[in-house]
């Protein structure tokens, strides 16, 4: 008899959300168990949200495939149980599994387009969802469209006539949850649900979870690398390595202050304070041990800074080190010694004024593309801005504000609009790639966001990186063979990786290959497109440092475009703001930080979630960005703006005015009238995770 036939209804009701005890997973390869998850005990309580983190492999994902039976085929829950609204997912019958999954846990994805059918509307969607669940047709679509009011979307009758592809990244993540929480789960699953997004979509997703948790009292399992995403919505965390829970406890405690090492290691890699030239984000050694490879002691001891031979031989139990809160190390109470495993980068700062001329010069940079029906959609208008030698220059802004349309034109992909004009080095460049001098083109290259997209599996590391160096640098022989060589040992790698492929090399490993390959040829502008934003912040923190110590050895200067707000502060010399195709603020790092700021800076600034768990007051920016083909009059952020104060913003567009210290606002607003950074626990608004 199975265990769940025992269970009352009402006794299914009292029960927790989720209960995980002991519960341990292997995978079979080549005849072998490889244990995946051992002795993982948690329990999420109906309307808690449980956030669970750690490196790539540590077995999250493992967790939520695993509570709904959904495991590879090679895949088995090999001890203990996991129990859902009181039902061992273990001791299902066909039937009794495909209930379950129908209604009692619910799955948010990372990636909403991949989640969303391309070629159904999404009200055809919504209605397929309430008419599994037992609605008629009619009834179907009527309440699928009371659900996505329930999410906050404000006209659901045109998004229910809607294609995917026609609304935004934000837009479709409303639209996925509305589709997990319409059969009222007592489980919803969030797998790196805001991963990509902009700081204000992000921030109101979650505060659109957080809101849903207590209208609809699901409980949440929030799986994630980003740890301040992870304490802006959760009440309690567990931390994961190597497939064992190594500690658990509140959330806002865990993260101000840590009692295992491996946590302590994952929060000193987050870029939480100052600027450029501060100290180097710490890191952690090595990497996460293969699955099995340890046997005995700590799981965490070849990569511990505070490793005894104690640790090595005996595993360490779950101590208890505070009301509710839980750690797996034999020396929790000495985490606050742990050394740092990073040294600060040099700093070569280089000369600028006036009279060094600057690298790279972009003057009315403009860009108008041509849809059918021959109607017009300026991308990008009237951009100038220079870099110069050794800077970094951060680009920020919500998706469609123009990003990546200026990286194109300046990496000649794009052509920009006739009266625009890039200078390399003073002298003026053709606004086509493949009309470029091969000078030209070496100068310019680009960090791509997904290693996985950018890097060819069919070659080697040899030959990825090689091939560049001769097609770009026009060296071959055993010169090329030698500067391979030399950008590996430059990116940290060993000749080990030589011949490995990119299928065989970890996240980490695979974006230093794609860096090195950017360094091929000796380039002296580097677009860095989110480069660290799939990556876990173990692996962030060492790429961040990686192009600190590059910079400072090459004078290369950067284009970093990130949502990122903490990576961009930590690595740029300036920022630029950008909104539907304008330049909107341009400054010193530290001046557009800290304010005087632009309106939609401040918006900016304030979404940005933080490890404490808390931030200022949320500016909310209402609405979706205005669409390009038909841009607001006056100011374009007008329509927006929570500090629109007159018809003038409606009807002028403000003036690009600059202080003396180099810093550009377009707003009508006075300068001593602007917002300015607001101090939270010494930390300055913008304070992101990873």
């Amino acid at each position: 008899m199975s265990r769940t036939s025992t269970i009352s209804p009402d006794a299914a009701e009292a029960s927790p959300a989720l209960e995980l005890d002991d519960l341990s997973v292997a995978y079979t390869v080549r005849g072998r168990d490889l244990p995946v998850l051992a002795n993982v005990s948690l329990t999420i309580a109906r309307g808690e949200a449980y956030g669970l983190v750690g490196e790539s492999g540590s077995g999250k994902s493992t967790v939520a495939l695993a509570l709904q039976r959904v495991l590879p085929a090679n895949g088995r829950i090999c001890g203990g149980y996991a129990r859902v609204a009181g039902k061992d997912v273990a001791e299902l019958g066909a039937a009794e599994l495909r209930r379950m999954r129908a209604k009692d846990v619910a799955m948010v994805f990372q990636d909403p387009g991949k989640a969303l059918n391309p070629s159904l509307t999404v009200g055809r969607q919504m209605a397929e969802v309430f008419e599994i669940l037992g609605s008629s047709g009619s009834e179907a679509r009527k309440r699928g469209e009371e659900m996505l009011g329930r999410v906050r979307i404000s006209d659901p009758a045109r998004v229910m006539a809607s294609f995917p592809h026609q609304l935004s990244g934000g837009m479709q993540q409303r639209v996925v949850i509305a589709m997990a929480l319409a059969k009222d789960p007592a489980l919803l699953i969030l797998d790196e649900p805001t991963t990509g997004l902009d700081a204000t979509i992000e921030a109101e997703v979650l505060d659109l979870v957080d809101t849903l948790r207590q209208e609809f009292g699901a409980a949440v399992l929030f799986i994630s690398h980003n740890l301040a995403a992870v304490a802006s919505l959760c009440n309690r965390v567990g931390v994961l390595y190597a497939g064992k829970l190594v500690e658990e406890g509140p959330a806002r405690e865990l993260f101000s202050d840590p009692r295992h090492p491996y946590t302590a290691g994952l929060l000193r890699c987050l870029p939480r304070a100052g600027f450029k030239g501060g100290a180097a984000l710490d890191n952690i050694p090595g990497f996460p041990p293969p699955p099995g490879s340890i046997t005995s002691g700590c799981v965490f001891a070849p990569r511990c800074g505070l490793v005894q031979d104690r640790c090595r031989i005996d595993e360490p139990p779950l101590y208890e080190v505070g009301n509710g809160r839980g750690s797996r190390c034999h020396f929790h109470d000495r985490v606050d010694d742990l050394p740092r495993m990073s040294e600060a980068p040099p700093v070569n700062t280089p000369e600028r004024g006036p009279e060094v001329e600057p690298v790279l010069k972009l003057e009315h940079l403009s860009k108008t593309y041509t849809l059918p029906g021959n109607r017009k959609v300026q991308a990008l208008r009237d951009v100038s801005l220079t870099l110069d030698p050794g800077e970094t220059l951060g680009l920020v802004g919500e998706s469609g504000s123009g990003k990546s349309t200026l990286a194109n034109l300046v990496l000649g992909l794009a052509e920009h609009d006739e009266g625009g004009r890039i200078d390399l080095d003073g002298k003026p460049i053709p606004a086509d790639v493949h009309a470029r001098p091969r000078e030209a083109v070496k100068a310019i290259q680009i960090v791509f966001q997904n290693p996985d997209s950018a890097l060819n599996r069919a070659h080697t590391v040899k030959h990825l990186i090689g091939r560049a160096v001769e097609k770009l640098a026009g060296i071959a022989g055993k010169q090329r063979d030698s500067r391979v060589r030399h950008l590996l040992e430059a990116v940290r790698l060993t000749p080990r990786q030589l011949p490995a492929k990119p299928r065989q090399l970890s996240g980490g490993m695979k974006q230093r290959v794609a860096v090195a390959r950017a360094f091929a040829a000796d380039p002296r502008v580097i677009v860095c497109d989110e480069p660290t934003s799939a990556l876990d912040v173990s692996v962030q923190s060492a790429i961040l440092n990686l192009l600190s110590e590059l910079q400072a050895e090459r004078q290369v200067s950067y284009i970093l475009i990130s949502h990122d707000l903490g990576v961009v502060r930590h690595l740029s010399d300036r920022i630029a703001v950008m909104y539907l195709g304008r330049l909107m603020e341009i400054g010193p790092a530290r001046s557009v930080i800290e304010g005087p700021h632009h309106p939609y800076t401040e918006a900016l600034l304030s979404a940005a979630p933080t490890v404490t768990g808390e931030r200022g007051a949320r500016i909310r920016l209402e609405g979706q960005i205005p669409s390009p083909i038909d841009p607001p009059s006056g100011c374009v952020f007008n329509t927006r703006c929570p500090r629109k104060f007159a018809k003038i913003c409606e009807t002028e567009e403000p003036p690009f005015v600059l202080d003396d210290e180099g810093h550009a606002i377009r707003c009508h607003l006075p300068r001593e009238k602007l917002g300015r950074g607001r101090k939270m626990e010494g930390v300055a608004v913008g304070e992101a995770g990873a």
